[in-house]
């Protein structure tokens, strides 16, 4: 049976992703041109169509969307694998108001694809717990969450 392909979001995908998740990042390493996988919670879906993220400017994935702009995020929930695939563009290559040196992306989804193998559903989704000093990671989601929602019209 093959895997169910969408061109957007569902309703259920896009309220998973109104929120901070766990997703990994794909995008094609700039220098091997071999796959390269990160794990990110700082993205926001704006609509079935396309979703925000941002990431550390010093990372890996600035180096290799400069160099290939189709990437995917593969998101467990909603009992199932997906994968989310597009183009990423630059929104700001800084942002304003957040403490740490982020960049901000654009995904402009193309397809979601559910990639879960036959006969399974996902039971339990993956859950993490930030390490570091409580409030401050609070403060830090917060402000980063809140920029990657300014501006969504572009």
């Amino acid at each position: 049976m093959p895997n169910k392909v969408d061109g957007s979001l569902s309703n259920d995908l896009l309220t998973l992703l109104k929120r901070e998740q766990y997703v990994l990042l794909s995008t094609i390493d700039h220098e091997t041109k071999g796959p390269n996988v990160s794990a990110i919670s700082w993205l926001y879906a704006v609509d079935d169509q396309s979703i925000v993220f941002a990431v550390d400017q010093k990372s890996r994935i600035v180096s290799n969307i400069k160099g290939n702009d189709q990437i995917s995020i593969t998101l467990i929930g909603n009992e199932s694998t997906y994968a989310i695939n597009g183009k990423a563009s630059l929104i700001e290559e800084k942002m304003e108001n957040v403490p740490l040196k982020l960049t901000k992306y654009k995904l402009s989804i193309q397809e979601v694809r559910d990639v879960m193998f036959y006969g399974a559903k996902m039971s339990v989704e993956p859950a993490y717990e930030k390490i570091y000093d409580p409030e401050a990671a609070a403060k830090l989601d917060r402000s980063v969450m809140a920029e990657l929602k300014k501006d969504l019209s572009r």
